[in-house]
């Protein structure tokens, strides 16, 4: 591995195509927590399956199409009737924007009417590719912060596909009518899976049947998966259902691809237990809670090398680089290592600790290491080739066992869908390193040479769970 590289280490997996259905904002609303949670343990999970060699289709699949943009649409057009010499300008803010269409939308009839008539026109479809335009320039500087990869099919790109797959339901038999609406029985539910509203209007069932079709018919994936909260998993158990019904995918009892898989998460909780919010009750965003994360991080690193003397060492671009290594990739460790089904407690003060289970404390691990290797004067790339490592002393052993199982620990992470697995190994590893560390001499002593590749080994797949996890690696802390 430390000649040929980590990548020799990936495991062999059963699929050769995957979708993966995460992060999924709605447009003209906020990126808040929940899709924080989303966004992150989607990419760790993307992030796994390319390491073992699998092609992941990152898709974004944001709602853009619906009622809420005849009633944006129509605030514009009342608001600002010239809105296309203004641009961006007359929207402004896009939350606050919602917020007032929303107010008018709930408290004047004749305004509702007019939004839910509201489309047709190239008037129309200007306006709204405007909306799409703004929220997505500030969908994409989160992404960018994240450092996550994202390609776009929102629910308007399925649209031109539901009326073709839904005759295709109803010729087999499995569309009804019932009070209105049309309907797939499903079994063992007892209210059944609406696919066209009383209006004729689709809805998530309808647009997710037509994706699921479009990702197993085209996009020829072996198996789809879709990360959202637990509270969805009803939905998506009986969406799943009707695809089976329609013959689309395998009883799960075969165990055979294609298949589907819900990873649902829990919520994340504020100091008092509740839903993590603002003061104002608002929902967190994303790029200011992120932006505390690096502020705080930056903060308790100035002081620590301020009172240790080893602030002159340091460049401005470093603190700026590490700060940000560390304050958001502490944010996503935070999130990672929890069993995903778990709610979990936000803290900034436990998530930038440098003590227990952290990424902070992880960070300070590899860069302890990478202090030994730079303090020994061997030169560990010609020792890759000419040295050998030993593992005489129990210590030694118990690190290097640990080592080759990084394979199977990513096989495990994908095929329970759990990243949290990777989190605990990386843990794990980092406190076997410590006791190694402690209880074996590694710079001056005879065993030198074996301990400096031991080092390395190590260093090489904390940075490779790393970067599985999303998290840049620093190496000096």
């Amino acid at each position: 591995m430390l000649v040929n590289g980590i990548k020799t280490w990936a495991p062999i997996l059963p699929v050769k195509r995957v979708v993966l259905d995460f992060s999924s904002p709605n447009i003209a609303k906020e990126m808040h927590v929940g899709h924080l949670r989303s966004t992150i343990i989607g990419d760790t999970l993307a992030r796994m399956f390319e390491f073992s060699n699998v092609e992941v289709l990152r898709r974004n699949h944001v709602g853009d199409w619906g009622t809420q943009f005849g009633m944006l649409i129509e605030f514009l057009f009342e608001k600002f009737p010239n809105w296309e010499e203004l641009g961006s300008q007359a929207i402004g803010d896009l939350q606050v924007f919602y917020k007032a269409s929303k107010q008018r939308f709930d408290e004047d009839a004749e305004f509702k009417d007019r939004a839910q008539q509201a489309g047709g026109e190239e008037k129309y479809r200007a306006a709204w590719k405007k909306i799409c335009e703004i929220s997505r320039n500030e969908f994409d500087q989160v992404y960018k912060l994240l450092d996550v990869q994202l390609e776009e099919k929102g629910e308007s790109f399925y649209n031109p596909y539901i009326p073709q797959v839904l005759e295709k339901l109803s010729s087999q038999g499995l569309i009804e009518e019932s009070e209105g609406a049309r309907v797939i029985f499903i079994q063992g539910h007892q209210i059944p899976l609406i696919v066209v509203k009383r209006d004729g209007g689709f809805n998530y069932a309808s647009t997710d049947l037509a994706a699921l079709w479009y990702r197993l018919n085209v996009e020829k994936a072996e198996w789809i998966i879709y990360v959202t909260d637990v509270g969805q998993q009803q939905h998506f158990d009986m969406f799943f259902k009707a695809a089976r019904m329609a013959g689309w995918l395998p009883d799960p009892k075969e165990k055979k691809f294609p298949k589907t898989s819900h990873v649902g998460f829990g919520l994340v909780l504020g100091a008092d237990g509740k839903r993590f919010r603002t003061r104002s009750t608002e929902v967190v965003r994303l790029g200011d809670l992120l932006d505390e994360a690096k502020s705080r991080s930056k903060s308790e690193l100035l002081q620590r090398l301020t009172e240790n003397g080893k602030i002159v060492d340091w460049t401005d671009e470093e603190l700026e680089q590490t700060s940000k290594a560390v304050g958001y990739g502490a944010v996503k460790y935070a999130d990672l290592k929890n069993n995903r089904l778990t709610n979990y407690t936000f803290s900034f003060d436990q998530m930038l600790s440098d003590k227990g289970n952290t990424a902070v404390y992880l960070q300070y691990a590899h860069a302890r290491i990478c202090s030994i290797i730079r303090k020994s004067n061997m030169d560990v790339e010609e020792l890759k080739v000419s040295g050998n490592i030993s593992l005489a002393h129990p210590d030694e052993r118990v690190l290097g066992l640990y080592l080759i199982r990084y394979a199977e620990i990513v096989e495990e992470a994908c095929t329970n869908l759990l990243p949290s697995v990777l989190c605990e190994y990386l843990y794990n590893l980092s406190e076997m390193f410590t006791r190694f560390y402690t209880n074996c001499q590694v710079v001056g002593s005879p065993e030198e040479p074996s301990r400096l590749l031991l080092c390395e080994a190590t260093a090489v797949v904390m940075r490779q769970c790393f970067q599985l996890l999303g998290i840049t690696p620093v190496y000096k802390l």
